[in-house]
């Protein structure tokens, strides 16, 4: 279980095992191994929005890897006042988007806890399109289909005005997707330049944060799937994912 655990420089990605999704063992927070090419400390930085593919992939060097997918932000400004935008070497645009981060298989199964120690890590997609305006972000994990790895992830338009207070954000959640390349998972081979999902229902509209529609997991029931997400931050929907050709 990926989730966000909230410290002195902000929010942290965290990692939990369990054998029966009842009792749970903490691995602790995760650790960006640095990586000279950019220049930065990945671990400085807060981060949400992580997912590991339920299977491993192919590495940065051909070898199997547990892939994540996290959002790393750069303005730190939110909670440390004054302190600004930091991009790493290479990186042109501010606002947050999908990254990967990977872990060597043979590692984590001589030892889970090497889930915790990530490397490889490599901006996968930005915002794109009108309804990703401000930022992305991954939603559940990706599930296999015949083109390759599909991840629906989130995408957010409207302002955020200084603060960070959710309540006072005018902004609007929509559901996309995206494509992965299957022999590369880094690699997007496409994306839907229109939401699948956006904010309709009055459930939707209206909550702790209005105007969210969050995916945050895909189940299959009885040969469907079907997609769990969240509605304004206050309850839990569900949609069915159907297949068009």
């Amino acid at each position: 279980m990926t989730y966000v655990a909230y410290g002195p420089l902000g929010p942290r990605l965290a990692l939990a095992v369990s054998e029966d999704v009842v009792h749970w063992c903490r691995l602790g927070p995760v650790h960006f191994r640095y990586q000279p090419g950019l220049d930065t400390d990945l671990n400085l930085f807060p981060n949400k929005d992580a997912v590991f593919f339920p299977e491993p992939v192919a590495g940065p060097d051909g070898e199997p890897a547990y892939a994540m997918l996290h959002r790393p932000m750069w303005d730190l400004g939110w909670f440390r006042p004054g302190e600004g935008v930091h991009l790493p070497a290479g990186v042109t645009d501010d606002r947050p988007g999908i990254w990967i981060s990977y872990v060597p298989a043979t590692e984590v199964e001589r030892d889970i806890e090497a889930l915790v120690e990530l490397r490889g890590h490599k901006q996968l997609a930005l915002p794109e399109y009108p309804y990703e305006q401000l930022k992305i972000g991954a939603g559940p994990p990706p599930i296999r289909v015949e083109e390759g790895w599909l991840l629906l992830h989130h995408g957010v338009t409207g302002t955020i005005p200084d603060g960070w207070d959710p309540q006072t954000q005018q902004v609007s959640y929509g559901a996309g997707a995206m494509i992965l390349d299957p022999d590369d998972v880094s690699s997007v081979l496409a994306r839907s330049a229109e939401p699948l999902m956006v904010p309709e229902l009055a459930d939707e509209r209206a909550g702790a944060v209005s105007n969210v529609v969050f995916p945050t997991a895909i189940e299959r029931i009885q040969g469907q799937h079907y997609v769990f997400y969240g509605m304004a931050d206050a309850k839990i929907g569900v949609a069915r994912l159907d297949r068009v050709s």
